[in-house]
């Protein structure tokens, strides 16, 4: 498990359980499917997700089964998304390993993505309320579409902040968002303390994503767990690129009215943007998502969990660019 947990042994305590509840449920006769989720359980992922579940739920009556319950289903949509999204990107590793859609090849992983969400569902089922999984299955809509949206923008020429942000709302916010406010709901929290939470949840899924694509331009393949410039080679611009190109529009021309992108295109492209500071625009926006989200976190009731909440948040926000 990831080392952001070793300081909070309450968590980390309860993301095991989320674990072993994941291991038993994904059982099945067939085992490739079964080993190659077991490999995404264990190949290192972060567990944000779920353990927002957790850190949600002591803000109610804490019940252990059920939070466990919907950390796991959060965790296990989460996954499903990441490998259906291999498929689409055709991409090779995740993580720094192997891909799912690579090692096994794109059929079996479509699968796989499928069996998760069914797994999904049949713990929602005896878990949650059906209140949450009306809010989980359009949560889960949104995140579809965002997906759709950003496999239907590339290398489209009309740029758009708004656009941007309202795919990322969909595409990441959506989850973090989710996580919170379902965490809070179940257990028993206000509607007003859900909500807040899941404000909370969307400004830090919002400021996370703006600094991950910051990173596709400025970071290597060890710092953001993926081929440098990845979004950029299949035709995917993001906050620095559309920033930058508002700003020499004749410049961007050439490259966006290109249909597919050489190594020395990706080159020159990093270059524009780190020229024009599309770069420090959008790290400005993300510490405006960053603020937000720490006042809203500021603003919650006293209890031992605010402060994980707020400790977590900085360790995610507050990274090297």
């Amino acid at each position: 498990m990831d080392k952001i947990w070793d300081n909070y042994k309450d968590v980390k305590s309860e993301l095991d359980a989320v674990i072993s509840l994941m291991e038993k449920n994904v059982k099945c006769k067939d085992k490739k499917i079964e080993n190659s989720i077991m490999e995404l359980i264990y190949s290192g992922g972060k567990m944000l997700r779920p353990a927002f579940v957790i850190i949600a739920s002591n803000f109610g009556n804490y019940d252990a089964q059920k939070a466990r319950s919907l950390a796991a289903v959060i965790e296990m949509l989460h996954m499903a998304t990441l490998v259906h999204d291999d498929v689409i990107d055709d991409a090779k590793t995740r993580r720094g390993q192997e891909t799912v859609q690579s090692k096994y090849g794109k059929d079996y992983a479509v699968y796989i993505g499928d069996f998760l969400f069914c797994v999904c569902f049949k713990i929602l089922a005896s878990s949650a309320t059906l209140q949450s999984i009306k809010v989980d299955s359009k949560s889960m809509s949104r995140i579809c579409l965002g997906e759709i949206d950003q496999l239907n923008s590339r290398f489209d020429s009309k740029l758009s902040v708004k656009n941007y942000l309202n795919r990322i709302s969909g595409k990441t916010a959506e989850l973090f968002s989710l996580s919170l406010y379902t965490g809070a709901a179940e257990s028993g929290c206000s509607d007003a303390l859900s909500k807040q939470l899941w404000k909370i949840g969307h400004n830090i899924g919002m400021a996370f994503q703006i600094i991950d694509d910051t990173l596709d331009y400025v970071g290597n393949a060890d710092s953001i767990r993926k081929p440098a410039a990845s979004d950029l080679k299949q035709g995917i611009f993001t906050l620095p690129f559309i920033y930058a190109a508002k700003k020499d529009k004749n410049t961007f021309k050439y490259y966006l009215e290109k249909e597919s992108f050489s190594d020395e295109d990706v080159k020159n492209i990093i270059l524009l943007v780190n020229k024009h500071k599309g770069i420090v625009s959008a790290k400005e926006l993300a510490d405006k998502y960053t603020k937000k989200a720490f006042k809203l976190i500021d603003n919650l009731p006293e209890n031992p969990y605010k402060m994980i909440l707020k400790e977590v948040a900085e360790k995610l926000l507050v990274r090297s660019y």
